[in-house]
């Protein structure tokens, strides 16, 4: 393995200084096609920064074609230049990141589905759970659509009763659209099998305790998704 020592990071945005530098050895020649990067554990320690910035600039990398994969072997340089660069990055690296879509559904989320169950009305339960029976359905056919996750979290707002958490889960909505690191990571994780059991289930639980307007145990149960779902995108 190439012995190159990186710099380390700070500020926001860490993943994009983290993709830039590493982008620059590649395209130095300093790695060549077909070296093995640092592990993340490695690439940590010399920038200085927990996993979760490692995993979105090689997430970034890969999609625009310079490294790729090894299942339980690493990551190697694929190219030295790729020609969807300038455009294709410009917009994953200008998107709203995944760390931040995460932190703040982490920080919010709990917060409105105390309200959902405290305010949900028979109309709202209803519809949350034809939307948990749609999840049942897909899990037990082996498939993972993010549009019915998207739908119930949607639905968790509406059923708060307060447009300002309804336009945040839009907003949040519209940020994971249009973020491709999002996709990518998300179809490397959560569409794994064990994975979308145990997502249909934590959805499951909450739908109930909405349903029961037990909002201590929602806050407790939404707090536990989104630590699980932080888990799940940066440390599987």
């Amino acid at each position: 393995m190439v012995n190159i020592r990186f710099n380390r990071v700070s500020s926001n945005k860490l993943y994009i200084q983290i993709y830039q530098q590493v982008l620059s050895e590649i395209q130095s020649g300093a790695f060549k096609v077909g070296d093995k990067l640092p592990a993340e554990r490695e690439l940590c320690e010399q920038f200085g920064v927990s996993r979760a910035p490692v995993r979105q600039a090689l997430s970034a990398l890969e999609l625009n074609g310079y490294i790729y994969s090894r299942q339980g072997e690493g990551v190697y340089v694929k190219n030295h230049q790729s020609a969807s660069e300038d455009q294709h990055s410009a917009i994953i690296l200008e998107a709203v990141s995944p760390e931040d879509i995460v932190e703040a559904r982490m920080n919010i989320e709990p917060l409105i589905v105390k309200f959902a169950a405290l305010r949900a009305t028979d109309d709202d339960i209803k519809a949350l759970q034809e939307t948990i029976n749609k999840m049942e359905e897909e899990t037990k056919s082996g498939v993972y659509v993010p549009e019915t996750d998207e739908k119930l979290h949607n639905q968790i707002a509406i059923a708060s009763h307060n447009d300002l958490f309804i336009k945040f889960m839009s907003a949040i909505s519209t940020a994971m659209k249009q973020q491709e690191m999002w996709h990518f990571i998300r179809d490397r994780t959560v569409t794994r099998p064990d994975y979308r059991d145990v997502n249909f289930k934590e959805h499951q639980l909450l739908i109930k305790a909405i349903g029961d307007h037990n909002e201590k145990e929602a806050i407790e149960l939404m707090t536990n998704h989104m630590e699980n779902l932080y888990e799940r995108y940066w440390k599987a």
